[in-house]
């Protein structure tokens, strides 16, 4: 299998290349659609993309018992070197690269899954809404076991190592507005400055305890109010909070504590504060039959040294909505190292490439493993390649 990958370099790199030149915002991924389904259906697969919304859902082979593999498509909106442009600075460009080159790697080594196979590229991953939206259009019915992938920043996992499994944590954007009273900076006792009330709900934040065994914060990322004269108590602010915790009930008790601040501090000054929420993103749950698939193919590929515990991060991924939606599903993301620098996110972020070489191989392998330890024995006969060529 190696050395069919060390065939193809040259293909993916040129794959990556076009993705990265390429970007599109979430919601937006039209052109990568295009392409994507373009390389797909050159690979002989059926091929079902969406008139309303980006995205490919691409199979082969037939029978009840299906695998799924999934990849992100959306790029951010940065700044990037003083010009605002999207910009793929969370890996999704290689994401990308490896589900296709996954894609490309099975029908060169003839590989006829004893089931369906299913690869699934979403959009709007940044959103933190894209894999509720593919959910409601069916592209995981059906799917026994999900895989997905994630490049690692070098601070988790080094370079030429991989996990098992990525335990991202929960996460919730709220958005706030707080209504005051308006009065001359003179007569501030015949107002309700806005501003100290959302100074209370910053120095009130600190107070929400929850286990400390289990990581969470809460903090107010943004906050406006006031125009030009400086001589006039505002009466209108708006604000956004960050809430992270890495289960899901800590979310909620988190959430919970907020309500309660929120509803004191508006109480003491008088204020009107009026809570939105907005994305949230659940916590992972892999499952273990999926970990120990996943394992069992980094192993292969890289070495049982190389394969390291699955990763605890506090960043949010849309993935684990598939299984929270779906309790049957059966998923885990693959952590992959790259040497990734300075960090996911950052406008120049950069990885070592040749690493997705080892996230095709680690793919492919655990989508075959995966046929071959659960497809029905019927359909497994008819398997023509072993699940290690």
């Amino acid at each position: 299998m190696k050395d069919i990958i060390e065939q193809m370099k040259a293909e993916l790199w040129e794959i990556f290349d076009h993705l990265h030149r390429h970007p599109e915002i979430s919601w937006e991924e039209w052109q990568t659609t295009k392409f994507l389904r373009r390389e797909l259906e050159r690979e002989g697969y059926r091929v079902r993309t969406f008139a309303d919304c980006p995205g490919v859902v691409a199979e082969i082979g037939t029978g009840p018992f299906m695998v799924g593999v999934r990849s992100d498509m959306d790029a951010l909106w940065q700044e990037v070197n003083g010009v605002w442009q999207p910009n793929h600075a969370c890996g999704h460009d290689a994401h990308m690269t490896i589900v296709l080159g996954v894609a490309k790697l099975l029908r060169r080594i003839g590989y006829e899954p004893p089931g369906t196979l299913r690869f699934l590229f979403q959009p709007a991953e940044e959103k933190g809404t894209g894999a509720l939206k593919m959910i409601e259009k069916g592209a995981v019915d059906g799917v026994s076991f999900l895989y997905g992938v994630h490049l690692r920043p070098i601070q988790e996992v080094k370079g030429g190592y991989a996990a098992p499994a990525i335990i991202h944590g929960a996460a919730q954007c709220i958005e706030g507005r707080i209504r005051g009273v308006a009065a001359h900076a003179a007569r501030p006792h015949l107002g309700v400055n806005v501003i100290e009330v959302g100074s209370a709900i910053v120095q009130e934040l600190g107070k929400i305890h929850l286990d400390p065994q289990v990581p969470a914060s809460i903090k107010m990322t943004k906050f406006h109010a006031g125009e030009k004269d400086a001589n006039t108590i505002p009466d209108y602010a708006e604000f956004a909070l960050d809430l992270r915790a890495q289960t899901n009930e800590a979310m909620e008790r988190l959430v919970e504590g907020l309500r309660h601040v929120i509803n004191g501090v508006a109480a003491i000054y008088g204020a009107d504060i009026e809570l939105v929420e907005r994305t949230r993103i659940v916590a992972a749950h892999p499952d273990p039959d999926a970990v120990r698939l996943m394992e069992e193919a980094i192993i292969t590929t890289l070495g049982t040294e190389k394969c390291v515990p699955p990763v605890v991060t506090s960043g949010g991924e849309d993935f684990h909505f598939y299984s929270f939606q779906k309790p049957e599903l059966k998923t885990t993301m693959l952590g992959l190292g790259c040497d990734l620098r300075p960090g996911l996110h950052h406008p120049n972020m950069t990885f070592r490439r040749d690493d997705l070489l080892s996230g095709v191989e680690i793919l492919a392998r655990v989508v075959m493993n995966t046929f071959a330890a659960y497809a029905p024995r019927e359909e497994n006969k008819h398997a023509s390649v072993a699940a290690n060529p």
